[in-house]
């Protein structure tokens, strides 16, 4: 099965995974609280690089632990098959949602989410004033708590590629999930440094709203090729 996982499908996957509303939205809405919150352009460019490297680490993490679980413990076939079909349904939704916007099921953050981060950020702008370096903390904290309650929104891309590696050679699976990674989080560096170049976060917003429906299009289109590609190497 992993024969047919190609540095191609991998690239593919990342990008359809970068490119979500829901981590956009979130984004652009911890900018817009830094640009506040930080006194200086260059202090809100380290906290969003911090944010980026939580992140990276945190979902480079979750996918070796998903993906050593799967493979040690003998279940790598049967979860080959739900990666296959979530893709698969999950395309679905997304696809329906470039039409149907938010009506009827769609993938986004766990509930309580958007308020959790809300909280989370109005503990960064406390800990600027009182201790700078824990503001930074803050943001580190903040990256790992998004990968996870993003997840329902944006890991099932990762869970394909998750998928297909288990079924391979465990040493050759763990490059190209640093690679993924990497992919991953190339349009959040975009994003930060369009706000640290004088780009508004109110216009990156409206730009996501505008552009939410061929985002979710994009992915749906994508998660429907990886699903139906992944049943079609085995049969």
């Amino acid at each position: 099965m992993v024969e047919q996982l190609t540095i191609g499908i991998i690239v593919a996957a990342a990008l359809a995974d970068s490119i979500n509303p829901c981590v956009f939205g979130v984004l652009i809405f911890l900018l817009a609280y830094m640009t506040r919150v930080f006194k200086n352009t260059s202090r809100m460019l380290i906290a969003g690089l911090i944010y980026i490297s939580s992140v990276y680490v945190t979902y480079f993490l979750l996918g070796v632990g998903i993906f050593t679980l799967a493979y040690t413990a003998g279940i790598a076939k049967p979860f080959y098959w739900f990666a296959a079909s979530v893709a698969i349904i999950a395309g679905l939704f997304e696809v329906k949602d470039y039409f149907w916007y938010g009506k009827g099921i769609s993938l986004q953050m766990i509930p309580g989410a958007s308020e959790r981060i809300k909280k989370y950020s109005k503990a960064m702008e406390r800990m600027e004033t009182v201790h700078p370096v824990l503001s930074l903390a803050v943001a580190a904290f903040l990256g790992i708590f998004v990968v996870f309650v993003e997840l329902p929104c944006t890991g099932v891309p990762y869970l394909a590629i998750l998928g297909m590696l288990s079924a391979g050679e465990y040493s050759s699976g763990i490059p190209l999930l640093l690679l993924y990674n990497i992919i991953f989080i190339l349009p959040l560096f975009v994003i930060v440094g369009l706000v640290y170049f004088g780009h508004t976060s109110k216009t990156l917003e409206k730009w996501r709203k505008e552009n939410r429906g061929l985002m979710r299009l994009g992915i749906g289109l994508v998660l429907l090729a990886l699903g139906f590609y992944m049943i079609w190497a085995v049969i």
